[in-house]
């Protein structure tokens, strides 16, 4: 269970042409990046498969039910999203957009 008090996660953007979820999510920065990032695996009931950290960028290798998909956030825009590997995976990330909130999400 997630230690946020309320439902912090929701849909921004889901954009199938780059088979990219956008969402909004709880403020973090570097150091915060991993205790939000494994609120939204536990959330969408997923799992990590591998972690990335770069000097901007965090990529997490997820596993939702058997797709393999990217979970990146770049603390310094404190933009959070889901990236299919192919837009093959695209209904995936619908999916997953079904089971949070909606935050004016724009759909492409």
């Amino acid at each position: 269970m997630s230690s946020f008090p309320y439902e912090p996660f929701s849909v921004r953007r889901l954009d199938f042409e780059h088979s990219h979820l956008l969402l909004t999510a709880p403020d973090f920065d570097y150091d915060t990046f991993s205790e939000v990032a494994t609120a939204l695996v536990v959330r969408i009931d997923s799992i990590v498969i591998e972690q990335e950290k770069n000097a901007d960028l965090h990529v997490w290798l997820i596993d939702f039910e058997g797709c393999r998909l990217l979970l990146k956030g770049e603390h310094y825009s404190g933009a959070l999203w889901i990236e299919a590997m192919s837009s093959a995976d695209n209904d995936t990330l619908a999916f997953i957009a079904s089971m949070l909130p909606t935050d004016t999400a724009q759909y492409c």
